[in-house]
């Protein structure tokens, strides 16, 4: 990769001493940055360099989302054949049960690109992706890593296994083929674009044996969770009736938490659940937007932090983009709470600090910061302030001004991704067309 130069840019560093920048520049060397600051310090660096001009752009962090769902591609404009859910139990029996059963190889292809390139245009650099394809499992996180491959996005990925079709077992070993396939490429290259975690549907669907064995792969592995924690009353009533636990108590009392395990959601969790999830430094990841499409509530994030739980934000497949979740969870919060002074700042730390310390548990070098030696996961983002600009006011710009704009140019690991608005070695408008085909395909097996 040659080096790369972006200059002329106001430079925002994110991370806890936020730094802003003016007419600053960034220094890309292979996939690190090797320097930031005024562009007038690299006015001597002329040779084999490429230069991008970022005069009235942003040169910011990618976005980081610990939680997504590649696979829910294919359910956007479809209509159900059965009539509409009612509750969220019914939102899995009638929608994303039958159609991550349906999914083939080429739908499960077509849905993980589209996502892909609307996150690069879009600013996300970093995705989480809780898969789940019952009817389709054993080699189907290949598929996934080829469109992640060759889109260039920073993932991890993970399969979520679930005893609901008797295919617990099958999701184990497919984790763990992966994975060990992953780990081995991973140390013989160097590289870690991808990485890799164990999954768990929701411990409802999941069997005691299933879950032990899990873990116990898991803890062999030396990887952690991505689960989805209380995201509906039934998660805790289902694993009170049947194993007399709840759904915490049972990842822990399996050896389920730590710093390597997110658990997604944790709508429905008690006050106690919350002090085993702080005392094993397991993340959390709020889902704001999702969790009010699917009524299920609204999880008690501030509770959390006042427990020191690292919590971070996530979008469930509802959109790569991370600037709707974090408005949303601004306003929220505020309505639950009655009090239009809740959630502005914490709202911000969730994605623009929380969600890179999750992320930097999982990666040899950090991201999320503009910071010597970090990957070089950067954004150009089009926004010229309209009043006073600076390390106090950024929140206020970030949330009804950032989050607004356009962005412009995405690099991932040093390569160039989006230019200008165009992406560069996609063709969006072929892989749309053969997307909406297998979309069509696929609307008539669901």
């Amino acid at each position: 990769m040659k080096t790369l130069l972006i200059k002329n840019g106001t430079v925002i560093t994110l991370g806890s001493e936020n730094q802003i920048i003016y007419d600053g520049a960034v220094l890309i060397k292979d996939n690190v940055i090797k320097k930031y600051g005024k562009t007038k310090e690299f006015e001597h660096i002329t040779a084999d360099v490429e230069v991008i001009d970022a005069k009235g752009k942003l040169i910011m962090p990618g976005f980081i989302n610990p939680h997504m769902h590649f696979y829910s591609t294919f359910a956007r404009g479809i209509v159900p054949k059965q009539p509409p859910a009612k509750n969220f139990q019914e939102v899995l029996e009638k929608l994303w049960w039958p159609l991550d059963n349906a999914l083939n190889e080429n739908d499960l292809y077509y849905s993980s690109v589209v996502p892909l390139i609307n996150g690069i245009k879009s600013g996300t650099t970093t995705v989480f992706d809780h898969h789940e394809s019952q009817g389709y499992q054993t080699g189907c996180m290949d598929v996934i890593e080829k469109a992640v491959t060759q889109c260039g996005v920073r993932t991890n990925l993970s399969l979520g296994i679930s005893d609901r079709y008797n295919k617990g077992q099958e999701g184990i070993q497919e984790n763990i083929r992966f994975i060990e396939k992953i780990q081995k490429h991973n140390k013989s290259t160097g590289d870690d674009l991808v990485t890799t975690m164990f999954a768990l549907h929701a411990l409802f669907t999941v069997n005691e044996d299933s879950l032990l064995t899990a873990a116990d792969a898991a803890k062999r592995l030396n990887v952690g969770f991505h689960v989805h924690i209380g995201e509906g009353a039934s998660d805790q009533s289902v694993n009170q009736s049947k194993y007399n636990k709840s759904v915490i108590k049972r990842m822990y009392d399996a050896g389920g938490l730590g710093e390597k395990t997110n658990a997604i959601h944790c709508i429905y969790v008690s006050d106690e659940e919350l002090d085993i999830i702080s005392e094993t430094k397991t993340s959390v990841v709020h889902i704001p937007q999702s969790n009010m499409n699917n009524a299920v509530g609204v999880a008690d994030v501030l509770r959390m932090i006042e427990k020191n739980i690292l919590v971070g934000i996530g979008t469930d497949g509802m959109t790569p983009s991370m600037m709707d979740d974090v408005r949303v969870a601004n306003i929220v919060h505020k309505l639950v709470k009655k009090d239009p002074r809740v959630f502005f700042c914490e709202s911000c730390q969730l994605l623009l600090e929380n969600n890179a310390k999750i992320a930097n548990r999982f990666y040899k070098r950090n991201i999320g910061t503009i910071a010597e030696g970090n990957y070089a996961d950067i954004i150009l983002v089009d926004y010229i302030p309209p009043t006073p600009f600076n390390e106090s006011t950024f929140l206020g710009h970030f949330l009804f001004g950032i989050c607004e704009a356009t962005v412009d140019t995405t690099i991932i690991n040093g390569k160039i991704l989006m230019k200008n608005r165009q992406l560069v070695n996609l063709d969006e408008e072929k892989i749309m067309s053969e997307s909406r085909k297998q979309a069509a395909d696929f609307w008539k097996r669901f």
